[in-house]
């Protein structure tokens, strides 16, 4: 992605080198494995794991110590993320204005270890994620070396910018309050009808992403959408579950399968027209 030199947002709190703020209460080891493969792009419902995992840690969560003085290479990253920031500020601006609206800005918190969020405490085994309690999104780059090593994901600069495109995608859907009414929706379900409606959420937040895309072409360089689909097929849900168990279990799924969440990506890189990320009406 052609990014050097480019406008930088002003909306990143970069807490990389100072404390965690408390408590991590989602730990490493197995059980911050399995809280990264449940919760990659884990969007509004990422959080909902954490007290359960204290409840099984027997409540003790591990104080975070001071990070480290960022390294040349750590403050070239959080350029980068600026400058995706700001573009996804500029043409969701446009976007929302074409159609009548305002676009509110959400803020991005780079962290190391762990972090303290409106939606509670969590570690950077969580996955990159979004919080509608502050309307911020959260993220530990370290996050992306996981996303090769263990997912086998291309890697590049690109997949971080469409993780935070994703991310993004999270906060225009509560803007547009298609997450409370999903939640609303989901009172009620079963488990599986539930965990559809959760799918087509995050599907469509993979849309969204492309839509991004699609308008931002302009600083795209070659191979930046196939590092993308890569990310996407890496942690689609059959392809995680594939990797952890040995086969899949569908009606367990909540962020859609590797096909899918490449599909909808494409759609909306392709057609950069919000009115196609239909996803609740195609999932069934």
């Amino acid at each position: 992605m052609k990014w050097q030199g480019r406008r930088q947002s002003d909306n990143v709190e970069d807490r990389r080198s100072i404390s965690g703020g408390g408590k991590a209460i989602i730990g490493g080891g197995v059980i911050g494995i399995i809280v990264l493969l449940l919760n990659v792009f884990g969007g509004e419902t990422g959080q909902q794991i954490a007290p359960i995992l204290e409840q099984m840690q027997g409540g003790q969560g591990q104080q975070t110590e001071a990070a480290a003085p960022l390294s040349k290479e750590d403050e070239e990253m959080g350029n980068f993320v600026r400058v995706v920031l700001a573009d996804n500020e500029d043409i969701w601006s446009k976007v929302f204005a074409e159609n009548g609206m305002t676009y509110e800005k959400p803020k991005l918190v780079l962290f190391k270890g762990s972090v303290q969020t409106a939606c509670g405490g969590a570690s950077s085994a969580s996955g990159p994620f979004y919080c509608p309690g502050d309307r911020k999104v959260y993220m530990d780059l370290g996050f992306f070396e996981e996303l090769k090593s263990k997912f086998g994901a291309k890697g590049g600069d690109f997949a971080i910018a469409y993780v935070i495109a994703h991310e993004i995608g999270h906060h225009i859907q509560t803007l547009l309050g298609t997450s409370a009414k999903m939640r609303q929706e989901q009172q009620g379900k079963s488990e599986a009808e539930a965990n559809k409606l959760s799918v087509a959420l995050e599907l469509q937040a993979d849309f969204y992403a492309g839509v991004w895309a699609h308008y931002n072409q302009e600083n795209l360089d070659v191979g930046d959408i196939e590092e993308a689909l890569s990310a996407a097929n890496a942690v689609g849900d059959d392809a995680i579950q594939s990797k952890m168990q040995g086969h899949v279990v569908p009606d367990s799924f909540t962020h859609g399968t590797s096909e899918q969440r490449m599909y909808w990506f494409k759609k909306g890189y392709k057609t950069g027209d919000i009115k196609q990320g239909t996803t609740f009406e195609e999932i069934q």
